[in-house]
C-alpha cells in the first residue's frame, strides 16, 4: 500500500484541470505556484510552448514592498505586478490555472490583484 503524499494529491488535481484548461496566443493562461515562502506566476502560451511573463514574490520589486513572501499582501502585490507586465506586452484576456490548489487564501489574492490590475478571466 503507497502512501499518498499532498503533493501527489495536488498535481492529480492539477492534471484534471489543465485537461479543461489551455493558454493560446489569443488568451494565454496565468498559471500559479505556491509554496509555504513564496509564490510564482507566469502566463504561459500552451500551443507555442512559451512563457510569455513571469513574476515572483523573488523579484525586486516585491521584495522592497514585502519582506516575506508567503502572505496574502505579497501574492496580491505579484497578481498586480504580472498585469502590469501583461499591459506592457498586450495581453488583456487570460485563463486562470490554480495549479491544483484551492481558490482561497494566496491563490485568490493573486487573482484579485491581477483583476485590479486589468486582466480578464
Amino acid at each position: 500500500m503507497s502512501i499518498i503524499t499532498k503533493d501527489e494529491r495536488r498535481k492529480a488535481k492539477h492534471r484534471r484541470v489543465r485537461r479543461k484548461v489551455a493558454g493560446s496566443p489569443e488568451r494565454p493562461r496565468l498559471s500559479v505556484y505556491r509554496s509555504n515562502k513564496h509564490i510564482r506566476v507566469q502566463i504561459v502560451d500552451d500551443i507555442a510552448g512559451k512563457v510569455l511573463i513571469a513574476a515572483s514574490s523573488q523579484s525586486k520589486e516585491i521584495r522592497e514592498q514585502n519582506k516575506y513572501g508567503g502572505n496574502k499582501k505579497a501574492a496580491r502585490a505579484v497578481g498586480a505586478l504580472i498585469a502590469e507586465k501583461a499591459k506592457a506586452q498586450g495581453i488583456s484576456a487570460v485563463v486562470f490555472d490554480r495549479g491544483g490548489y484551492l481558490y482561497h487564501g494566496r491563490i485568490r489574492e493573486v487573482a484579485e490583484g491581477a483583476r485590479q490590475g486589468g486582466l480578464k478571466f
